[in-house]
């Protein structure tokens, strides 16, 4: 493709050097460099902002970007005569449909990409936080570059949907590691992704995924508050509708709202009844009867209700291997620690100290769960248990491996 020359001196023209022009769409200084060289064409969601920046309408921005080579007022094909002569109308029509189809990047690439991402997201229950995010980030960035090449309106959305996907991932891990601005950063654009796309449910997935992060920071009337909103936004019956619900119990549980806490449990065990598991494995963003047990031990020994005991040892009994600990998923982990919790308010407490090192000594408490087990080595500690030392020292020493 010739060089716009048209194109770039309207721009200088417009008072933009390359690098403010750039500033100004929000992409960087090589995209507005090969924009230019003709190499590749502005994405149909920044036209309208060049369009503006440049001070003039759509149409002329199309020649601007057009006028710097030949185009045939004649097309042959196999449904129009050689001899017809189009129209600017009809000339736009055709065009308008030929750059529709044209992609760069194909199926092919977003389906590895979708994959990627469900590896990923059914990685997460076992690997270190950080190791993934890693790999969350050479994904993140292959998203980005390929947000300048051509493609289809449809391979567009996909390719704003999982990016999304992969920006939700990154958030979760951030917020795993204590790493709140980042998080914060990644919510955003997770979002924005999401509404550029059109797509709900990582928009609830945000206001979930941030329900959760200020549940840890102490603030549950904030956690109870983004919970609701996260499931007005969900699509009804979805993973994130239940997650929310749930989250919606843990944070009233905190706020010793009983009758509520139930309320929201019943909803829980009711919407994820028919739910059947989709992947092999579990699925971060995916819910299933294993999560909704989880979940309800959890807010039930939060609650003080001591059934909170027979829910987390079932837990323990299905997932746990029972030759080691390190292969423990997470959600085993956080059923020691509930059955710990329950346990302490039975007054069991030589049993309640062995299920909370347990879950200490497994290393699958991430930072953002430090504040759970550290809530039961202090209950410990003030009943003056005899393994209360042995079990301050576990705790100190996933601290400094963590920090």
């Amino acid at each position: 493709m010739a060089k716009r020359q048209r194109f770039a001196e309207r721009r200088k023209a417009s008072g933009y050097s390359q690098e403010q022009f750039a500033s100004a769409v929000q992409v960087d200084r090589s995209t507005v460099q090969r924009w230019e060289r003709g190499e590749v064409d502005p994405q149909p969601w920044q036209r309208p902002k060049i369009a503006r920046l440049l001070q003039v309408t759509a149409k002329e921005l199309d020649d601007l970007l057009n006028s710097d080579s030949h185009i045939p007022r004649r097309v042959s094909g196999t449904w129009l005569s050689a001899s017809t002569t189009l129209s600017d109308d009809e000339f736009g029509a055709h065009e308008l449909a030929r750059r529709v189809q044209s992609s760069d990047i194909g199926a092919e690439t977003l389906q590895r990409l979708e994959q990627s991402f469900d590896d990923l997201a059914m990685e997460y229950p076992v690997s270190p936080p950080q190791e993934l995010l890693e790999r969350v980030r050479t994904h993140s960035a292959y998203v980005a570059h390929l947000l300048d090449a051509r493609m289809t309106l449809s391979e567009q959305r996909r390719l704003l949907v999982v990016g999304g996907w992969f920006q939700l991932l990154g958030a979760t891990l951030h917020i795993d590691l204590h790493q709140d601005h980042a998080a914060t950063a990644r919510l955003q654009t997770a979002a924005t992704l999401a509404q550029h796309a059109d797509h709900a449910e990582i928009q609830a997935w945000c206001y979930e995924t941030d329900a959760w992060r200020v549940l840890t920071e102490g603030d549950y009337a904030r956690a109870l508050e983004l919970s609701l909103i996260a499931q007005q936004i969900a699509p009804v019956g979805s993973s994130v509708a239940i997650q929310a619900t749930a989250q919606e119990g843990r944070a009233r549980a905190r706020l010793n709202e009983p009758r509520e806490t139930y309320s929201a449990i019943g909803r829980v065990q009711q919407m994820s009844a028919s739910l059947v598991r989709r992947k092999s494995a579990e699925h971060h963003y995916q819910y299933d009867p294993g999560k909704a047990l989880s979940y309800t031990a959890t807010t039930l020994a939060w609650i003080g209700d001591p059934s909170a005991e027979d829910h987390a040892r079932e837990v323990i009994a299905q997932l746990a291997p029972v030759d080691d600990i390190h292969k423990w998923p997470r959600r085993v982990a956080s059923a020691n620690i509930d059955l710990a919790l329950t346990l302490l308010n039975g007054d069991r407490l030589d049993e309640a100290c062995s299920a909370a090192q347990r879950a200490i000594l497994s290393g699958r408490i991430v930072p953002s769960n430090h504040w759970r087990a550290l809530e039961v080595v202090k209950a410990i500690e003030s009943r003056r248990v005899s393994g209360a030392s042995d079990l301050r020292e576990a705790y100190q020493t996933l601290k400094a491996i963590e920090s």
